[in-house]
């Protein structure tokens, strides 16, 4: 079944199950709103994080197109840089107060797992996800529940939500996190109604958000994560371009060349910061000897790239892209040697940054991992963090894999509701991080510091700050970054400093000659997601009736 919606005055045409920005970038638009630098914007993170893909629908400014389900006869139109200030279109959301024994947040392997391990040992279980269909950014549901599993991925994360709704667990989708207080309570806001749960114990498996390369041309339309390019494809069956320039580091960024060369886009290039496997045999078989299925998963993946013609370019960096008549062109090098390839889809991945804001708005103590550069959570065993009440599994206290997120979904969600751990799961949890670690010894790379990047490019791309204006800020020596923030703007804007925050800290520790820690990020704050005045209203109810 299709369905119409017009863009501009333009009539598009897509599955009824197509979010807006899957059908305008199978209709070839790529730039949804323009910036207050009269620069153009399009899809960026796919996964309602970057709030990049803003449009007006239906008179209702700021609505993400990677988050908004397309319907009949809507109409979508462009985004102002500073839309009119009309009053804000009314929303009955219902109050609701929910009180289950155990809350997950996070509809992913880590976040299923650990709701049906809860239910199992006889707890109440409420899951939270945003996205209608869950299933995380590892198992990545189509849209259309009717279609058939891509792969057996696909299949596995089918079964795994098919499993805790057969449990008993209840699964809110469409569902946003964003409040959390001591209590621990959370805050959530959904299309008809607005929650305030206040659990026994608290589940975060938030996930994880992709790090891209802060270079000159990163936020022009066309420009994505390798994720956002595997949402639009394994999801919506969109391609991001006919096209496609692949550049990271990691294992991901194979997969997702394979996937979408298979939905029949040209890989024109497949570049990799590391250097060839090859280079580190012993990490290589050491991934072999910890899981040999996911090794040989590997291995099947690059052959099936070889087949089609797609050689990986190892210890290759991009450093520019451009838009020029024929498309995005984009100037990378390898070995010191410069090269150029154009694309319609320029898809990025250098890392990951762990979905944290839950946990340190609660107060979990965090520690800086200086080998993947992120701010993790400290945990115990249990994966129990330094709140009572509170656990944190999966890729949200840090890049580990959806198999290592599946089995401390198992620990926690029993433990969480008051059963012991398995011991076989703490063994097949120590094989896991062994695999993650030998990985991550092939995949080693060194990576270009944001300091490093030309005066033009790019640092806070919701604000448009420069990297000539920060040095700039820079230059006066602010004593945190804090400091930092009101004299430039740098992460006041609409995706919170999620992309800047890592980038600006690393710089300015460095500066001063002192170890990252929680208090050298922003601050976090309620809300820790833009959301609008009706989930407020509703929410100052549900905490008038408890005082």
């Amino acid at each position: 079944m299709s369905l119409r919606f017009t863009f501009d005055g333009e009539e598009i045409t897509c599955p009824e199950t197509a979010s807006v920005a899957a059908a305008l970038t199978a209709a070839g638009h790529r730039a949804f709103r323009q910036t207050d630098r009269d620069a153009r914007r399009g899809i960026f993170c796919g996964m309602g994080v970057c709030q990049d893909c803003l449009v007006t629908v239906d008179g209702r400014p700021n609505q993400r197109a990677c988050m908004t389900p397309a319907a009949e006869g809507m109409r979508v139109e462009t985004q102002a840089a500073r839309p009119p200030l009309t009053p804000p279109a009314t929303r009955s959301l219902t109050p609701q107060r929910l009180t289950p024994s155990v809350l997950v947040v996070g509809g992913g392997a880590g976040g299923l797992s650990a709701a049906i391990a809860a239910r199992e040992c006889g707890a109440d279980v409420v899951l939270l996800d945003e996205r209608k269909v869950p299933g995380g950014q590892y198992y990545k549901q189509p849209a259309d529940a009717g279609t058939a599993p891509m792969d057996a991925q696909q299949a596995e994360g089918r079964a795994l939500v098919r499993a805790a709704l057969e449990a008993g667990v209840t699964i809110l989708g469409q569902t946003e996190v964003w409040g959390a207080f001591d209590g621990p309570e959370i805050m959530a806001t959904a299309p008809d109604a607005v929650y305030a749960i206040r659990p026994r114990a608290l589940i975060v498996a938030t996930g994880a958000y992709e790090r891209p390369a802060m270079i000159p041309g990163w936020t022009l339309p066309g420009v994505m994560t390798v994720g956002a390019a595997q949402t639009l494809w394994r999801s919506y069956a969109t391609l991001p371009g006919k096209r496609v320039a692949l550049f990271g580091n990691g294992p991901l960024v194979a997969q997702v060349a394979l996937e979408l060369a298979q939905g029949g886009a040209e890989i024109v290039r497949l570049a990799e910061a590391a250097p060839a496997p090859w280079r580190q045999p012993g990490a290589a078989l050491d991934m072999l000897r910890r899981d040999r299925a996911l090794a040989v998963k590997g291995l099947r993946m690059l052959a099936g790239l070889r087949a089609r013609g797609i050689t990986p370019r190892h210890g290759a960096l991009p450093r520019a892209i451009t838009e020029t008549p024929d498309g995005l062109e984009v100037t990378y090098t390898v070995g010191g040697t410069e090269h150029r390839v154009t694309a319609d889809a320029v898809c990025l991945n250098f890392g990951f940054q762990p979905s944290n804001e839950i946990l340190r708005l609660l107060g979990c103590a965090m520690r800086y991992d200086t080998r993947f550069d992120q701010l993790r959570v400290t945990r115990s065993d249990s994966c129990e963090t330094s709140v009572p009440g509170v656990y944190a599994i999966g890729d949200c206290c840090g890049l580990g894999g959806a198999p290592a997120a599946v089995t401390e979904g198992r620990i926690a969600g029993r433990v969480a509701a008051g059963s012991a751990p398995r011991a076989e799961d703490h063994r097949q949890l120590a094989r896991h991080r062994a695999f993650q670690d030998a990985l991550w010894r092939v995949y080693a790379a060194e990576l270009p510091h944001p300091e490093e990047a030309p005066a033009q490019t790019h640092v806070c791309r919701c604000e448009e700050v420069t990297k000539a204006q920060l040095d700039q800020a820079l230059a006066n020596d602010p004593t945190d970054i804090g400091a930092l923030k009101r004299a430039t703007r740098i992460g006041m804007g609409r995706c919170q400093g999620r992309y800047c925050a890592p980038a600006v800290a690393g710089i300015m520790a460095r500066r001063q000659g002192r170890p990252l820690e929680d208090l050298s990020y922003f601050a976090p704050r309620v809300p820790i997601k833009p959301v609008d005045i009706a989930a407020i209203t509703a929410a100052e109810a549900l905490l008038d009736d408890t005082e």
